[in-house]
């Protein structure tokens, strides 16, 4: 397992934040590990003493930076609001990590480099779109739990709302269309909660 060849240390957040500023600059393939080591104010055998591999860290830079959105998102969330406060504030974390730098530029990687990098795409996905319906799921159960929601399948749920945020957006970006701006954004989120709980809502 990839896990197993990383050791943590006094320095490893540090490799992590200058492995970011490189992965982003200069891609998977282009970036180097001295320039890595450089950015991150460590020598060379500091970051193999963490990392015997360039991909290991790449797969560690993009865990993290999910797991930090995920749990950010979680911490400012009410998890016992109700729906109608709820899913547009979850829409807006999943559109802004959709439109970010660091998720516009990994998602890029991700796809050059799924072929000779398999292992890349299924780490993005437990990390990214994976996380995302977990922690969604959890919101979803405690509001059907209070009566808010009527929902059999929750990973499916989550899932749908997922999709209904990403509506045009993620097009534009990858076919170099052009951001959506703030109406378009307020626009999506406005219409995949009004569908979410046309369809799930119970009305209370």
């Amino acid at each position: 397992m990839a896990t197993e060849t990383i050791k943590k240390g006094r320095k490893f957040d540090q490799v992590l934040a200058g492995a970011r500023e490189i992965f982003l600059r200069d891609g998977f393939e282009g970036a180097s590990v001295d320039d890595i080591a450089r950015a991150a104010g460590v020598s060379k055998a500091t970051l193999y003493s963490y990392f015997s591999d360039k991909r290991l860290l790449f797969l560690e830079v993009v865990k993290a930076e999910c797991r930090r959105q995920a749990d950010e998102a979680v911490q400012v969330i009410d998890q016992t609001a109700p729906p109608e406060t709820v899913l547009p504030a979850a829409a807006e974390r999943i559109i802004a990590f959709l439109t970010s730098d660091f998720g516009q530029r990994i998602y890029r990687i991700c796809v050059a480099e799924s072929d000779r990098f398999p292992a890349l795409g299924r780490e993005f996905y437990i990390s990214g779109p994976l996380l995302v319906r977990e922690r969604l799921a959890g919101y979803l159960a405690g509001a059907v739990a209070r009566g808010e929601l009527a929902i059999d399948d929750m990973s499916l749920a989550a899932d749908q709302f997922a999709e209904l945020c990403r509506v045009d957006i993620q097009a534009r970006l990858l076919f170099g269309i052009g951001p959506c701006d703030a109406a378009d954004r307020a626009r999506i989120i406005k219409g995949a909660v009004e569908m979410f709980l046309a369809r799930y809502g119970t009305g209370r």
